[in-house]
């Protein structure tokens, strides 16, 4: 038993050094160009920066516990595919039918109480979601739809 737990603890050892990319731009942090195309209201854009960008930007604020394997894995490959979804900084690279099906999921995942996501809301109570806050998010996003498609 002592041997057993003397490989498993030299293995955690091990993998603290096979650590991932992190999602930091060399650049300041790039526009956000749903909020340039679209301003919203304060309150709104202050709802996305906190409980959104981690994830849907090219700079993510790192925890403590991101410096820890396998948890760093772990939050790297959320980032990958939140980024991979839906990217506030690239927003206004997407072809005009990219950005209203962009949104329209953004409304579906608010909706289904999908995003943020229930691990992220676990460790980050800053990003627990009011249903006013659902609410103003899915309003905004659907008044932004309806100006898209009407030019």
């Amino acid at each position: 038993m002592k041997r057993f737990l003397l490989i498993i603890v030299a293995i955690f050892i091990g993998i603290q050094f096979v650590r991932p990319g992190k999602n930091l731009s060399d650049q300041a942090p790039g526009p956000d160009h749903l909020m340039i195309l679209h301003p919203p209201p304060t309150e709104v854009r202050a709802i996305f920066e906190r409980a959104c960008y981690d994830c849907h930007t090219n700079n993510t604020r790192y925890p403590w516990y991101a410096h820890v394997q396998p948890a760093a894995w772990w939050l790297n490959d959320h980032i990958k595919e939140g980024k991979k979804h839906f990217n506030f900084e690239e927003f206004g690279s997407y072809s005009t039918k990219r950005q209203l099906h962009k949104l329209e999921e953004l409304i579906e995942e608010l909706e289904e109480d999908k995003m943020p996501l229930p691990s992220y809301r676990l460790i980050h109570s800053e990003a627990h979601l009011t249903p006013g806050e659902v609410n103003s998010l899915i309003t905004w996003t659907a008044s932004v739809r309806k100006q898209i498609k009407q030019p």
